[in-house]
This record gives structure tokens, C-alpha cells and sequence, in this order.
């Protein structure tokens, strides 16, 4: 027996979506929706190229964030289970840098259920993101689009 996949995984290696969603809803016959994102590394930024990102994280204290987000997901809506794959290090353009899965009976579920937990880890998860450019390094601040996308789940931040 295979054990199941652990719902939070920082890692400076890339994943693959087909294998991550086929462990997260392994054999269980309830599931009629995964929904899924992916977020990849973008080559611009605020009006400027980009030819490399990092992030960085506190270990420990970032696996813990993640799961209290999956906790609260789970609470808010009738899931079965999530996966979250967060990359650190240093990130290419097209490079994967987030995987969210979600499983429910129902695609109503997994979609709300997925915005909500990218919205939570856009403002909440602790990564400190850095971007090269043209200009020079620059670190990259949270934005006040994202903490409307969090507040319309009910929960104030105030990033930005």
C-alpha cells in the first residue's frame, strides 16, 4: 500500500500535474471533480522583463501556513482533499512555480474551494519572491488586488 502524498510540499524540484493529481485522488471512488492550477513563471513584471525569480521561504513555518489553509478550505467547503506544491529557489521563465488540487463529488466545490486557496496563498503564505530585471534585482511586494481577491472570502489583509 502506498501511503498518500503529503497536502503540503516546498520543494526546489518541478512536479508533474498528471502524477500529482492521480496520488491525490487514488483510488477514491467518491471524487467526480479535481480541479486544479498551476502557476509558471512569467518573463515580464510591471512593465519590465524578468529573466529569473527566487523564492525564498521559512522552512517549517511555510508547510505549517499551507496546511491551516487546506484546514480552512476544508472547512468552508465540501472537499475530500487538497494538494499544494509551492517551488523555491531560483525559477526560469515557463518554469512551474504552484500546483493547487482540490477533489470533491462536484466541480461547484473544487472551483471555489481551489481561488480560495491561491487567493489565501497569494497574501498569506510566507515566500519572499525576487525578480532580475533589467534594472537589477527587485524584491516583489503583495499587491492590493490580492488582498481583494482574500476579502472576498471574508478574511482582511492588508499587504500591500
Amino acid at each position: 500500500m502506498t501511503l498518500p502524498s503529503p497536502r503540503v510540499l516546498i520543494t526546489t524540484d518541478d512536479f508533474n500535474l498528471a502524477d500529482e493529481v492521480a496520488a491525490l485522488r487514488a483510488g477514491d471512488k467518491r471524487v467526480g471533480a479535481v480541479c486544479t492550477f498551476t502557476g509558471t513563471v512569467r518573463d515580464r513584471n510591471d512593465g519590465l522583463s524578468v529573466s529569473s525569480m527566487e523564492l525564498e521561504h521559512y522552512p517549517g513555518m511555510t508547510e505549517k501556513a499551507i496546511e491551516g489553509m487546506i484546514d480552512e478550505a476544508m472547512s468552508r467547503f465540501d472537499i475530500f482533499g487538497a494538494r499544494v506544491i509551492h517551488r523555491v529557489g531560483l525559477l526560469q521563465p515557463l518554469d512551474q512555480v504552484v500546483m493547487v488540487a482540490v477533489i470533491s463529488a462536484h466541480r461547484g466545490e473544487s472551483f471555489k474551494a481551489c481561488e480560495f486557496l491561491m487567493d489565501y496563498l497569494k497574501t498569506q503564505a510566507p515566500f519572499w519572491k525576487k525578480e532580475e530585471t533589467p534594472e537589477g534585482a527587485r524584491w516583489v511586494d503583495a499587491r492590493v488586488s490580492d488582498d481583494a481577491a482574500l476579502a472576498k472570502w471574508g478574511i482582511s489583509a492588508s499587504n500591500a
